[in-house]
């Protein structure tokens, strides 16, 4: 099978490759041993273009499933701990994963840091991406809507990677009062363009230019994508949606975020996972829960084995064989002992040494990554939430609390008699309900609230108080000193 990923063109780009750090590409799309196709020759016709579609959601779905990013947000934020070492001389012992063990102190360095390769695959992304639409255009064997469906979606991968790069790298939208400070490098030409050394744009600009590709991307979708493979896993006009509520909410456009996450609600056609069968739709292997807008697909060879799944990072198979990253009972504190989302945990009782003394102790792992689980971007529920905390900052406090009350019934908890404190019920459901999504430590940064990390904090520092030129990681040295308008975050 073609694999986009592998594209480079060293012979006359290399230094561009070097200063967006692209250089795991290849001169050549290699299609099978003993042959290549240049990238010019591929793009000539739909059928290349779409494999190279399908090579760019692949890049995308090995980007965002691993270990660095799914844990981020839940990690920094404390809704996660570490499982202790499961065999071997080690076995018992707890230790912070060295794939994260400088982040997760807030000591990330520049020179080293652990997330270079997230940094990395994410522009390479993007300029994939651009690729795609540079030469969709010109396509002589695919009609406009077939063209304006594929540009459609380049666009919302385009965006969806800008924006994951701003959460990590740039504050919150909010941390200055009109969004002036440093947003992302945002990337409207792939490499092949010609030389340049892009600066980055103000966080404002950034959110322009994500909306902006999101709102195109609406407009160009046909129903269904081009491509083979599970609808659920591409993006399209309701997901590209739901991706565009979550920008508006990150932003503070609280009359846009209720407007499209009530959209959704109201015309998307999908409807919550009932309260009967909410536990065994994330239980189920493989597929995904009934109200997903958007899962990533894992890969499968020929006999259907998956080679990795979320489930790496999050699953229990056995006593000897489990993930790193488990709840805190910072979280699992929180549910009320009859909400029935305190079920999507399997408690586990493990070999572990405290203080020096064997032991067992019982750890929480999440049901929502067994088996085969894919990376669960969009669903129903946070669209829910969305619309509730837009609801109470446009000052309908009353439809806030009927939407919280919703999700709240739903997982048999008890439900709200008032609209007290709602603002904090708003920022905990979305912690309950959420978890392990990917949110947290963004939900923490946006109310500009302080982190603090107690249960299983191996940490060195386990809280950090708002503001903080901690609450982003540096740009990796090697991509700044390639690109001398590349400003780095102040204090690394």
């Amino acid at each position: 099978m073609l694999n986009f990923k592998k594209m480079k063109y060293s012979k006359y780009l290399s230094i561009f490759f070097l200063l967006l750090s692209l250089q795991s590409c290849s001169d050549f799309l290699e299609q099978e041993p003993g042959t290549q196709t240049s990238i010019d020759e591929l793009l000539q016709n739909k059928t290349g273009v779409l494999q190279a579609l399908t090579g760019l959601y692949s890049s995308l779905e090995e980007n965002i499933r691993p270990e660095r990013y799914a844990v981020y947000a839940d990690l920094q934020g404390g809704n996660l701990k570490f499982a202790p070492t499961a065999t071997g001389s080690l076995k018992g012992q707890i230790s912070a994963s060295s794939n994260v063990e400088q982040v997760y102190s807030f000591d990330d360095q520049a020179l080293t840091s652990n997330y270079k390769s997230f940094y990395d695959e994410s522009y390479d992304i993007i300029n994939q991406a651009n690729l795609i639409l540079e030469y969709t255009p010109s396509l002589p064997d695919a009609t406009e809507a077939e063209k304006n469906q594929i540009k459609a979606e380049a666009l919302a991968i385009r965006a969806y990677a800008h924006f994951l790069l701003s959460l990590v790298y740039s504050q919150d939208y909010k941390y200055t009062a009109d969004a002036s400070h440093l947003g992302i490098v945002y990337k409207t030409e792939s490499i092949k363009a010609g030389i340049q050394y892009p600066a980055r744009k103000t966080a404002a600009e950034t959110y322009t230019l994500i909306i902006n590709d999101l709102q195109t991307a609406i407009a160009n979708f046909s129903d269904s994508s081009l491509l083979t493979g599970a609808a659920y896993s591409f993006f399209n006009q309701k997901n590209t949606k739901a991706l565009l509520a979550r920008v508006f909410l990150q932003k503070g456009d609280w009359a846009n975020a209720y407007e499209t996450a009530n959209d959704l609600i109201t015309n998307s056609g999908t409807v919550l996972t009932s309260k009967e069968n909410l536990i065994s739709e994330w239980e189920k292997p493989d597929l995904p829960v009934s109200e997903i807008l958007l899962e990533f697909a894992i890969r499968k060879d020929a006999e259907g084995n998956v080679s990795s799944s979320m489930s790496q990072v999050f699953g229990y198979s056995t006593d000897t064989n489990f993930g790193k990253y488990t709840a805190s009972n910072d979280l699992i504190n929180l549910y009320e002992s009859t909400d029935l989302r305190k079920q999507l945990f399997l408690v586990k009782p493990l070999f572990t040494l405290v203080g020096g003394v064997q032991t067992y102790v019982n750890y929480s792992f999440t049901k929502k990554y067994q088996d085969n689980a894919g990376y669960v971007a969009f669903r129903l529920s946070e669209m829910y939430l969305i619309r509730a905390e837009a609801a109470l900052e446009t000052n309908r406090a009353d439809m806030a609390m009927a939407d919280i009350n919703i999700i709240r019934a739903r997982a048999n908890a008890t439900l709200l008699t008032n609209t007290t404190n709602l603002k904090e019920n708003i920022f905990l459901e979305r912690r309950k309900e959420l978890c392990f999504e990917g949110f947290l430590f963004f939900d923490i940064a946006r109310n500009h609230k302080n982190v603090s990390r107690t249960d299983g904090c191996l940490a060195n520092v386990c809280s950090l108080t708002y503001p903080s030129l901690k609450y982003v990681l540096p740009i990796p040295t090697f991509n700044t000193n390639l690109n001398p308008n590349l400003q780095q975050n102040d204090s690394y």
